[in-house]
């Protein structure tokens, strides 16, 4: 103890007491608000890829998988779906996918990684509606999918035709083969 009464040994330990509880404060009022910036479980799931087993569809069947709260199509097209694409490319808006949103892998005749599995978003670029899959054949519609909301027409590669509502082609979601039997949507994956 110093000969002015103070005691500095006291003084240091008090100091020192003081930092490391407001640090201990700090840190136990930070720690909840960092982790609200977090997504919740729920959210990520609303995000998270999906797995669907497509071993044992047909050709010429589809299956409807949910991803982000949309419906995916996936459509095992037959050999006489896959033969009306290029039959058609004269009357479609954007033949090419220039426009469309779509990974990479799917700017193909096909729009998609095989060119037996097609895999697209269902909701109409116009609107929102959901088209409904028409796989057959006729002499004034080559097949597709058809919006009854207002009459937009897609091929068998979700590609729009021209003179209808929707601007763009329907939406191709990444997406890859996990195994012959099963796909994941929503990660590009290995090809």
């Amino acid at each position: 103890m110093s000969s002015g009464g103070v005691d500095n040994n006291r003084r240091r330990f008090l100091t020192a007491a003081t930092v490391v509880v407001g640090a201990v404060g700090t840190v136990i009022t930070a720690v909840p608000f960092v982790a609200s910036w977090s997504p919740s479980a729920r959210a990520k799931t609303a995000g998270a890829p999906v797995e669907a087993n497509i071993g044992k569809l047909e050709p010429g069947q589809q299956i409807i998988v949910k991803w982000r709260g949309k419906p995916v199509w996936v459509v095992r097209r037959d050999e006489k779906a896959l033969a009306t694409l290029p039959k058609v490319a004269g009357e479609l808006r954007d033949v090419d996918s220039d426009e469309s949103i779509q990974p990479e892998y799917a700017k193909n005749e096909y729009r998609s990684r095989k060119p037996e599995f097609l895999i697209i978003e269902g909701i109409c670029t116009h609107l929102g509606c959901s088209p409904t899959y028409q796989p057959e054949i006729t002499s004034d519609f080559q097949g597709g999918f058809f919006c009854p909301c207002h009459g937009s027409k897609f091929d068998f590669a979700g590609r729009v035709y021209s003179g209808v509502p929707a601007p763009t082609n329907l939406p191709v979601p990444p997406h890859y083969f996990v195994s012959d039997d099963v796909i994941r949507i929503g990660e590009d994956g290995v090809a």
